[in-house]
């Protein structure tokens, strides 16, 4: 979420290419720490078995011509590249990863950052990193959009019926649900969180109990011995 900075310094100075941490500044609000990781553990938990994408909140995306990290930098709040090895890093510097950019970027909306998340950051997206699709979500007044490049410009994304927005970039649909932005599958299944999913499994366990349990107790009924059944 850091402007663009760009300072003179001594031509003699040399930044390490594994010393580039993120230099974010903290978050506007406790709403939008917890949907950054809400994203970020639904979709890695979704693709729990790829090692093919990175994903990451209120990382610094560094990418300047010059290899410098003085300038050129940006730390978008959500951001997924493809292609790529999963991986642990201290930030996203393009010059180290082959030139890739994110393939879906998603910026949380506040009154301070809301001009410059739907102007500057907008258009630097659009015509410098040329992230395939851009979205945008206000976790307090609930105001969402997505936008697809097409043709070197960002088109509007079209809603379906549930207000979702298709992700072709993921795979997935975007949308509201409880006040949060989440992940629903094409079919409109919700993608679950870690406790979701454990819930999930309790339940299923405890159905199959239950089946088992029924069925064993058909079979006694008929003076059937369950364990040799």
């Amino acid at each position: 979420m850091s402007a663009t900075k760009d300072f003179d310094l001594p031509k003699d100075v040399i930044f390490p290419p594994g010393d580039l941490y993120s230099d974010e500044p903290p978050l506007e609000s406790e709403l939008h720490l917890r949907q950054i990781i809400l994203l970020l553990q639904c979709l890695e938990l979704w693709w729990q078995n790829r090692n093919d994408f990175y994903a990451a909140g209120n990382l610094t995306i560094y990418y300047s011509p010059r290899q410098r990290k003085s300038e050129d930098f940006r730390g978008p709040d959500f951001f997924v590249a493809l292609g790529c090895e999963r991986k642990v890093r201290k930030s996203w510097v393009v010059w180290q990863e082959d030139g890739k950019y994110p393939n879906i970027i998603v910026e949380l909306l506040s009154e301070s950052t809301a001009a410059i998340d739907k102007g500057l950051k907008k258009q630097i997206f659009q015509d410098i990193f040329r992230t395939p699709e851009y979205f945008w979500f206000d976790p307090n007044n609930l105001e969402f959009a997505g936008f697809i490049l097409i043709g070197g410009t960002y088109q509007p994304i079209e809603s379906n019926p549930q207000g979702w927005l298709w992700s072709q970039q993921l795979s997935l649909y975007l949308g509201v649900h409880e006040n949060k932005l989440r992940y629903f599958t094409p079919e409109g299944q919700l993608i679950p969180t870690p406790e979701e999913f454990a819930q999930q499994q309790t339940q299923r366990a405890e159905q199959e109990k239950q089946r088992a349990d029924h069925l064993a107790a058909k079979l006694r009924e008929l003076n059937i011995d369950p364990e040799n059944f």
